[in-house]
């Protein structure tokens, strides 16, 4: 069952800028999640590298390189598409796991899934 859950204000998220991060359950297991903007649409994946399991902010909420074209990994390198998750150089074996999100009403929603849970407290 999909539900969608309040993420953050529309604009919260700024083209190349800092991400909103959030966490969900996925595979049974506690992760860190993020938001970003790029070209004018919002995108979320989880916070973990294709290459290693790992975060990959290189300081909280930092994923875009200097140049805001290409996510990246701070430990090995790897680089990643904004708009896709797609891997785009380095290290990297796949891409990205991809969170859905809806924009409306100045309101940024994610959708959950069977898989990618929001966090209870």
């Amino acid at each position: 069952m999909d539900s969608l859950v309040a993420l953050c204000n529309s604009r919260d998220l700024i083209d190349g800028g800092e991400a909103v991060a959030f966490d969900v359950v996925f595979g049974g297991q506690t992760c860190r999640a993020f938001a970003i903007r790029f070209e004018g649409r919002v995108h979320a994946y989880l916070n973990r590298c294709a290459h290693v399991a790992m975060e990959m902010d290189w300081q909280p909420n930092r994923f875009f390189d200097d140049s805001g074209r290409w996510l990246l990994c701070s430990t090995h390198g790897a680089a990643y598409r904004p708009d896709s998750g797609a891997c785009a150089g380095g290290p990297c074996r796949g891409g990205l796991t991809k969170i859905d999100l809806t924009e409306r009403d100045g309101v940024v929603h994610w959708h959950t899934a069977h898989n990618l849970q929001p966090l209870e407290f």
